[in-house]
């Protein structure tokens, strides 16, 4: 009987033991990132050229949360093949916390199915940290077209097959696949009419050339204030805080959405503890209302997701523009 006990009791300390140990070696993770990490300057890449809507939400952040690691951030702008080369810098990084990517949709979600031979694999070579910011598309219309919502649009372009037509700004782009993706879900027939770059678009549109399109917020905004335009409806799945009074697609077609997301992800393997301190300090900043002020600027909508959260959203993209692509014939990878 004594002996029994005395083995309970070892077991019971081993136990403790086991615990203990976990505890500290989770506890010396956290304090590894929060005292030792960073020690040195972080290189982050922008897969795209300098001044364009990349640079309004990656400057300020980043200048803020060089701030407060105590540590010089770098922004390198490495643009090309559409954001791929840059992405695939860091695909091949050492996974320390000091080579980042400034993420985003079209060379992470998009372009994988439209390209041969890809450099990289957006799920097993790089590690969701947080999504940064929603980019919603607005659906405008022709001032003088006689309709004054998204559902007489629709019931309009079934009346009209394949007479209606929508400017992109340029094949495979969001603003085209979001045009595609309309098309299926409602199934009417619109034709694209590609451009290069959105300036040509709201022209072209604004003159009647063309009778519709999806442009960036901060772009549709001016136009639909003005009355040059009527906006219709926003492409993500949630309203935006921008134009609250806009319905978004997916309230009539369940799973529509075009989000021309930004995000921070690093390469895979990154330490856990680094990609934990480095979600905390974006999400925190991201609630600054000077920060708050330069997003909606741009016409962005601040999120600050979990790493978890974000891999789910990229997954989901993936095989969404994966179909998207094949429906269009634009997709080359399975």
């Amino acid at each position: 009987m004594t002996f029994f006990k005395r083995s309970e009791n070892q077991h019971q300390r081993r136990q403790w033991m086991g615990a203990l140990c976990g505890l500290a070696l989770c506890l010396s993770a956290s304090s590894w990132a929060q005292g030792v990490y960073p020690t040195k300057n972080i290189r982050v890449i922008n897969p795209w050229p300098p001044g364009g809507p990349a640079d309004i939400v990656a400057r300020p952040i980043f200048a803020k949360l060089s701030e407060r690691l105590g540590q010089p951030i770098v922004i390198e702008n490495r643009a090309g093949a559409n954001g791929v080369i840059g992405s695939a810098i860091v695909a091949k990084a050492p996974a320390d916390g000091y080579t980042l990517l400034f993420s985003h949709v079209g060379p992470i979600a998009i372009s994988p199915s439209m390209q041969k031979d890809f450099p990289y694999n957006s799920e097993k070579d790089f590690q969701p940290v947080t999504q940064i910011v929603s980019a919603p598309t607005v659906l405008l219309v022709r001032a003088d077209m006689p309709v004054k919502t998204f559902q007489e649009l629709i019931a309009y372009a079934k009346q009209r097959p394949g007479k209606l037509s929508y400017g992109s700004v340029g094949p495979g782009s969001t603003t085209h696949l979001a045009g595609e993706m309309l098309q299926i879900a409602a199934g009417i027939d619109i034709l694209h009419v590609p451009y290069k770059g959105a300036a040509p678009v709201l022209t072209d549109l604004i003159g009647g050339q063309i009778d519709m399109a999806f442009i960036n917020i901060s772009g549709a905004i001016p136009n639909i204030e003005s009355g040059r335009l009527r906006g219709l409806a926003v492409s993500t799945l949630k309203r935006s805080s921008l134009l609250p009074q806009l319905p978004a697609i997916a309230e009539v077609y369940a799973g529509y959405e075009v989000n021309s997301w930004y995000g921070l992800m690093a390469p895979a393997a990154t330490p856990k503890a680094i990609v934990a301190r480095l979600q905390t300090e974006v999400a925190q900043i991201l609630k600054l209302p000077e920060i708050a002020q330069v997003l909606r600027t741009g016409g962005f909508d601040a999120e600050g997701t979990s790493p978890e959260a974000y891999g789910a959203k990229i997954k989901d993209d993936l095989m969404r523009w994966s179909a998207v692509l094949k429906s269009t014939g634009l997709a080359i990878n399975p």
